[in-house]
């Protein structure tokens, strides 16, 4: 079991998502950051799409009541383990009554926390993720409890030379909408940087606007990494827990990679759109 004795900024359960469902508007949710995710669950033997814990720029406190096998990527958060500094990409013993605390984030966004086994959550419409209105909770709180799967302490890992990067180039596809735009406008939104505003598990929201005299569509499905263009220029970038329809035209469509990329980067940090072919 593990205890909460702090919860961080915003920390939750996710998996790989629940898909399926778009057509009854249930987001598909899951790893914000599904790279680093992956390979904290690869690291440990996980199954690939493990259910594990995310920590989003200011991380949780953790005491482990059973030893097991841990695992933490993705943004450098400074974990400590019992007033000792760990390594990250990196299989970890703790032993019981171990005190996990992850700190502020010093580069990136968001960590993963891998436990070795299965952190035993309910599994709603397919899926373990948080997400409010579909799950039993959408955050942890302090003093939450979680059980995980007993293993058997024999660690199998493996061995993966990885180091966390930030990627600001963000590569797109253009959307169905993307000839909506004129000529000034592909050339701004493709040369020009954007710096991020407002964001969280939904969508990113860009800083300059584009002069355009684009008007809203009929509604129309949208997913994780779609880029909405609002009438007053706005650019929106969806992300995991975004909705499934939207009236704004659909510009630009980020890849899998990029998206990634994304949930690593926080207010402030700018991008550049790239635009590649299939």
């Amino acid at each position: 079991m593990i205890k909460f004795i702090s919860k961080g900024l915003y920390t939750t359960i996710q998996d790989e998502g629940r898909f399926g469902y778009r057509n009854i508007g249930v987001p598909s949710s899951g790893y914000m950051d599904s790279e680093s995710a992956k390979i904290a669950n690869l690291i440990l033997d996980n199954p690939i799409n493990n259910p594990l814990i995310e920590a989003t720029l200011i991380g949780p406190t953790i005491k482990f009541k059973k030893s097991t096998f841990i695992c933490i990527t993705g943004a450098d958060f400074n974990p400590i383990l019992n007033e000792s500094k760990i390594s990250l990409y990196t299989p970890l013993k703790v032993s019981k009554g171990d005190i996990l605390k992850i700190n502020n984030s010093s580069i990136g966004s968001r960590c993963y926390i891998s436990i070795k086994g299965d952190i035993i959550v309910d599994r709603v419409l397919g899926s373990k993720s948080f997400y409010s209105q579909i799950s039993d909770s959408s955050v942890i709180e302090k003093g939450d409890e979680f059980l995980f799967e007993a293993n058997d302490m024999n660690l199998t890992y493996k061995s993966i030379h990885q180091k966390f990067r930030l990627n600001k180039n963000i590569k797109v596809f253009k959307g169905p909408e993307f000839s909506c735009l004129d000529e000034k406008s592909v050339n701004k939104l493709i040369n020009q940087e954007f710096s991020i505003g407002i964001n969280n598990r939904m969508a990113y929201n860009l800083n300059e606007k584009i002069k355009t005299g684009v008007s809203s569509i009929i509604s129309a499905g949208v997913i994780p990494g779609t880029v909405q263009l609002t009438p007053s220029g706005q650019l929106i970038i969806l992300h995991r827990d975004c909705q499934t329809t939207g009236g704004y035209p659909r510009i630009l469509q980020l890849n899998e990679k990029s998206l990634n990329n994304l949930a690593q980067l926080r207010t402030g940090d700018k991008i550049k759109f790239e635009l590649v072919t299939l």
